[in-house]
C-alpha cells in the first residue's frame, strides 16, 4: 500500500484555468494546480527552493520533482502548440500562516491558536 500523499499548501488558484495556441489543437497538456504554485513560487517570486518547499509544505526533494515536471509540460506544450489546462491535485488553499503546525502534520496542538482558528486538515 503506498505511503498517503502530504498535503500541498497553495497560495491562490487561478483565474484562468486554460491557455489555447493561436494555431487550434485538440492535443492539450495538464498542470495540476501544485505545479502552477510552484511555478509562481520558483519563477514568477524567485523563491529560494527550501523557501518555497516550506512554503508548500512539501519537502525540497519534491518542490524539485513538482517545479520540474511543470516546466516540462510548459516546454512541450510550448514546443508543440498544445493548448494548457491547468486543474487537479492535491492541494489546500492557504489562506493565512499556519507555521506553528507544519511539525504536526498541519493539525494545531497549541489550545486556542489564532492562527489556526477554523483550520480544517486537508484530505
Amino acid at each position: 500500500m503506498p505511503r498517503p500523499r502530504k498535503c500541498r499548501m497553495v497560495g491562490f488558484v487561478p483565474d484562468n484555468p486554460s491557455f489555447h495556441p493561436q494555431v487550434h489543437s485538440k492535443d492539450e497538456v495538464v498542470l495540476s494546480i501544485e505545479e502552477v504554485e510552484a511555478l509562481r513560487l520558483s519563477d514568477h517570486l524567485e523563491m529560494e527552493q527550501d523557501s518555497a518547499a516550506d512554503s508548500m509544505n512539501v519537502s525540497r526533494g519534491t518542490f524539485q520533482r513538482i517545479i520540474n515536471e511543470a516546466r516540462k509540460k510548459l516546454a512541450d506544450a510550448i514546443v508543440h502548440g498544445k493548448i494548457i489546462r491547468i486543474s487537479g491535485g492535491h492541494y489546500e488553499l492557504n489562506t493565512a500562516d499556519k507555521s506553528c503546525c507544519r511539525r504536526h502534520n498541519r493539525i494545531c496542538k497549541r489550545k486556542a491558536c489564532e492562527q489556526c482558528e477554523g483550520y480544517k486538515k486537508c484530505l
